[in-house]
């Protein structure tokens, strides 16, 4: 069974810092790129940044820019996003995907529920 698992989320001050992290068992997505997605109250879901499967290539949306920085471990199957300068607007439901297909236009998974793999989400709520 294919399984990704956040953890990292939690309550913070605007200015303060979260590091999450998706762990991912029963596959391997070293040859993909993995990411993260999130979800505010009454909003849908937005792309936050990807990594490709070498760690060489990084994509973000332009609201985090310069503030969240993604980083995967191939050998632990892992992906992390490291939030600083966080903001009260960045309260969401922080989830981890695999596999994504990047390119300049953004990121996406398959759209094949067969092959798309979500994590559960972890809470960041930023408190103002």
């Amino acid at each position: 069974q294919v399984q990704l698992v956040e953890s990292g989320g939690g309550l913070v001050q605007a200015g303060g810092s979260l590091r999450l992290s998706c762990a991912a068992s029963g596959r391997t997505f070293s040859s993909y790129a993995m990411g993260w997605f999130r979800q505010a109250p009454g909003k849908e879901r937005e792309f936050v940044e990807a990594i490709s499967w070498s760690g060489g290539s990084t994509y973000y949306a332009d609201s985090v820019k310069g503030r969240f920085t993604i980083s995967r471990d191939n050998a632990k199957n892992t992906v992390y996003l490291q939030m600083n300068s966080l903001k009260p607007e960045d309260t969401a439901v922080y989830y981890c995907a695999a596999p994504l297909y990047c390119s300049g236009y953004g990121c996406y998974d398959t759209g094949d529920p067969r092959d798309d793999y979500w994590g559960q989400g972890t809470q960041v709520t930023v408190s103002s």
